[in-house]
């Protein structure tokens, strides 16, 4: 319990007495008002300075625990602009209780403002609350006003959870931080618990139940967090919580679908740099009044940054959002209540049948909106404002959009994203409430291109992809969870487009390039009959090429080229045998391991394995064992504190660490029928011995099942050192299988996860080249194959080369098996070596790609990378 002291000499009131509709209502908190007699504002306890106004009439201090007190000196001293006020702190100053803060002048104040009633609150009221408030008297700088009681541990305390505290710190190694789908995660564990468990951070709190607090805490990589929690077995709880933190995967789960959409994104090359986002290229675009954009000019053109990658023409449908009206009185806390409960139980329903029949990123954004209908924070906001007298559509909107205000503050464009996500539930519980149905977007003609100022994650799941050609924003940003939506759903979007979109009008032909980041508005017949003209060409080209996917690869001279998919899901082997995949040649099980409290069963895991074998109707299914550590570990296998992860338990020393876990998983692989179907494949072997402990195991499994047919075993290089003894490790095994992102980020030593060098984390660099050559000639003279599984073999620009170092078999993206494989039906074996052995003497990865995509001559058999 704080104490919190007064920081005037004047007359202490109730905040009721406060001539401000927002004060007395205390909307903003709770606390008190004085009117001041003296001139300065002192600290009311030690802490810290959180803000202080741009006018100098506010200050924002945060106790040491936790407690957030505004100070506002006056009603409407906004409008002074500064005149009176003499700031003495500024933000991120350590106070002590009745140190000066401002100085004010009380003869400008009279004049010129309202009151001079100076409001102090307790802002973050969900956490804190206000007891033994003394009003009606007069105070001196220095004398006790109100006590701070932490709602949180008083709960605990009445629950029987009253003990020691227990604490533990840790720092955070999250690459994007607590952002939204760690705060699900933690919350989601939190709600499990007897325990209150509060989570701290930059000198603030938050209730570990609250996905939306735990954003707002603003925690980034590198930071530290503290978690608290009071009572017995206290201890047990954070250390499982600090291992569901440390367990979390910054990777995509169950498929590729977040990771693939991030890829379409646009590059330096494409994209406005940051700041120029506004700066639009409007060729004679719009004529502009101090109301906003009146009309726009055919030919005209805008610039966008680019969300989701592709071209698309066709005829614009304008969608203007409306803001949905509420009453803020309510009509009883019976009634408000229970139709808060009522809406929020339609719209939970209606999200947990779209989750049935969603998967992928449209899945994981309805997984976001199931955790915020039930937030902590949200429901027990627009509860406490229910029983105040508001409706439950007022109550709703104020928790949402203050949760909203808070993450904007935090200058994180990934929570300020998230903004979309809390809105677009704010609406829809709003429409429960109404009765209204719950969205507004009209049946989409053909060809439809969507123009909004900004689109709601939910809306674009109710569209009907088959009609929707591209989509436009005037807001908006490129990992807003609609741009990852448009990027699964392969529809071509352009966001940050600017007011100029809006004024489009409805029916209005439009050309969305979505490759340069351009909108061409009611294009002239010439233009718009040669965008059709390309639009046509590439899809003939797709078209064509899926259909002769299905034919085995082979090079103009007949070599043969095996094109297989990497995979993570039945759902994607069934893609991939559609687009003419050959076979698995990867089969990520980490979506089996991961965001879960336990390890799949045996059973569990044959269940999903033999999914995918059927899936893939006979073709071989390549199984790489759990390749967890470093950037990807979980809660229940708690590794050793590691500086650097990448450089520890990762991949099959992890499996030999807790051979438990790989024994039943090599059961579950050897239980799949047929049996020759499948191959184990063995990440980051660095070490033939490796191999040899993974060999016994997996002969050992075979006795126990009576199983007499061999299973081949292959080796993933994904280091220098195993590169260079690959002509020791492949007598162990059956083939080879190079991870090139690992094998590029070891042997240039940069970490691919690194925002400053992803654009020189290149795997065409000569070094990497060189190391996927010494592997391949080692292979060779074992007679043994060498797949390429990594990133490398879905570049168009690095096939011809992997070819000519001696690769034969390739592992992909699925959807781009049928683009790979006219290309390669180009080439001829002796082209594809020559070019390889010029990469090989380069100096830089550009020089290698300027080499790779420049223009082929008709001797070397070559087309031009794509």
């Amino acid at each position: 319990m704080l104490t919190l002291h007064s920081p005037l000499r004047g007359w202490c009131a109730p905040l009721d007495e406060t001539p401000d509709e927002v004060f007395a209502q205390r909307l903003l908190g709770d606390g008190v008002a004085i009117d001041p007699t003296g001139d300065t504002l002192h600290a009311p306890c030690d802490g810290e300075i959180v803000s202080v106004a741009a006018s100098k009439h506010a200050v924002a201090v945060r106790a040491e625990n936790g407690a957030e007190i505004l100070l506002h000196v006056g009603i409407d001293t906004v409008v002074l602009a500064g005149e009176g006020f003499q700031a003495l702190v500024q933000a991120g100053d350590r106070v002590r209780q009745g140190q000066p803060l401002l100085k004010f002048d009380l003869d400008v104040l009279a004049r010129g403002a309202k009151s001079l009633i100076t409001p102090m609150l307790i802002t973050n009221g969900d956490r804190f609350s206000v007891v033994e408030a003394c009003v009606g008297v007069g105070v001196d700088v220095g004398d006790a006003l109100f006590k701070v009681v932490n709602a949180a541990e008083d709960a605990a305390a009445a629950a029987g959870g009253a003990g020691q505290e227990e604490s533990l710190s840790f720092v955070v190694p999250l690459e994007h931080g607590i952002h939204a789908r760690p705060a699900a995660l933690i919350a989601n564990f939190a709600k499990t618990q007897a325990h209150e468990i509060n989570i701290k951070a930059h000198g603030r709190s938050a209730n570990a139940r609250s996905a939306v607090s735990l954003m707002a805490l603003g925690v980034k990589h590198g930071d530290e967090m503290t978690l608290v929690a009071s009572g017995d077995g206290a201890r047990s709880v954070l250390d499982r919580l600090k291992q569901l933190v440390l367990g979390i995967s910054e990777a995509p789960h169950a498929g590729s679908a977040d990771k693939a959409a991030r890829s379409h994104v646009a590059s330096k090359d494409s994209e406005p740099e940051p700041g120029q986002e506004r700066a639009h290229e409007q060729r004679g675009a719009s004529e502009t009044t101090a109301g906003g954009v009146r009309s726009i000019s055919s030919g005209s053109r805008l610039r966008g940054v680019i969300a989701s990658r592709g071209l698309a023409v066709g005829r614009a449908v304008t969608l203007k959002a409306a803001e949905i009206a509420v009453v803020e009185a309510g009509r009883g806390i019976g009634h408000e209540s229970a139709e808060f409960e009522r809406a929020r139980d339609e719209v939970r329903a209606r999200l947990n049948q779209l989750a049935q029949h969603s998967q992928g990123a449209a899945k994981d954004v309805i997984t976001a909106h199931l955790e915020f209908i039930d937030d902590w924070e949200l429901v027990a906001s627009a509860r406490r404002a229910i029983s105040r007298g508001k409706s439950a559509a007022f109550a709703w909107r104020r928790a949402v959009r203050d949760s909203a205000d808070t993450l904007r503050a935090l200058g994180d464009p990934r929570m300020a994203e998230r903004v979309d996500d809390l809105i677009d539930l704010e609406s829809q519980v709003l429409l429960a409430l109404s009765g209204e149905a719950p969205t507004a977007i009209p049946a989409l003609p053909e060809r439809a291109i969507l123009v909004a100022d900004d689109l709601k994650p939910s809306q674009l799941v109710s569209l009907d992809a088959t009609k929707l050609a591209g989509i436009c924003l005037a807001a908006g940003g490129p990992t807003s969870h609609v741009a990852i939506l448009a990027a699964a759903m392969g529809v071509p979007a352009l966001v940050a487009l600017g007011p100029a979109v809006l004024a489009v009008e409805d029916g209005a032909w439009l050309v969305l390039d979505a490759e340069q980041g351009n909108l061409s508005i009611s294009p002239d017949q010439i233009a718009l009959a040669a965008a059709e003209q390309t639009l046509a060409s590439r899809r003939q080209r797709q078209q064509t090429e899926r259909a002769a996917a299905h034919a085995d690869c082979r090079t103009a001279d007949g070599e043969r080229i095996e094109v297989f998919a990497n995979l993570a899901s039945i759902a994607e082997a069934q893609v991939a045998v559609a687009h003419g995949a050959e076979g698995c040649g990867l089969l990520r099980t980490e979506f089996l391991f991961l965001e879960r409290e336990s390890p799949p069963s045996e059973d569990e895991q044959l269940q999903q394995y033999q999914g995918i074998a059927r899936a893939l109707d006979g073709r071989p299914l390549v199984i790489r064992t759990l390749d967890i550590g470093g950037d990807k570990p979980i809660p229940y296998l708690p590794l050793p504190a590691e500086e650097n992860p990448a450089l520890g338990l990762r991949g099959v020393r992890t499996s030999l660490w807790r051979p438990d876990l790989l024994r039943v998983q090599l059961r579950a692989i050897l239980r799949v029928q047929p049996v020759d179907q499948c191959r184990v494949l063995l990440p980051m072997i660095t070490d033939p011995a490796e191999i040899r402990a993974v060999r016994r195991m997996l002969d050992e499994v075979r006795r126990e099942l009576s199983i007499g047919t061999p299973v081949q075993v292959g080796a993933m290089i994904e280091t220098p050192s195993s590169a260079v003894i690959a002509g020791r490790i492949v007598r162990e095994v059956d083939f080879l299988s190079i991870g090139t992102n690992d094998l590029t980020q070891y042997t240039l030593a940069m970490d691919r996860g690194h925002a400053e060098l992803a654009h020189r984390i290149d795997g065409l660099h000569p070094a990497v080249l060189n190391l996927i050559a010494m592997t391949v000639d080692a292979a060779d003279e074992h007679h043994k194959l060498v797949a390429v599984c990594g990133g490398l073999a879905s570049e168009p620009a690095a096939v011809p080369i992997l070819i000519g170092l001696g690769v034969r078999e390739l592992s992909v993206v699925p959807t781009l098996v049928p683009q790979l494989k006219s290309l390669i039906r180009t080439l001829t074996v002796e082209a594809c070596r020559s070019l390889a052995q010029r990469a090989l003497g380069m100096d830089t990865a550009e020089a290698v790609r300027a080499l790779a995509n420049e223009p082929m001559t008709p001797a070397r058999g070559l087309l031009p990378a794509e």
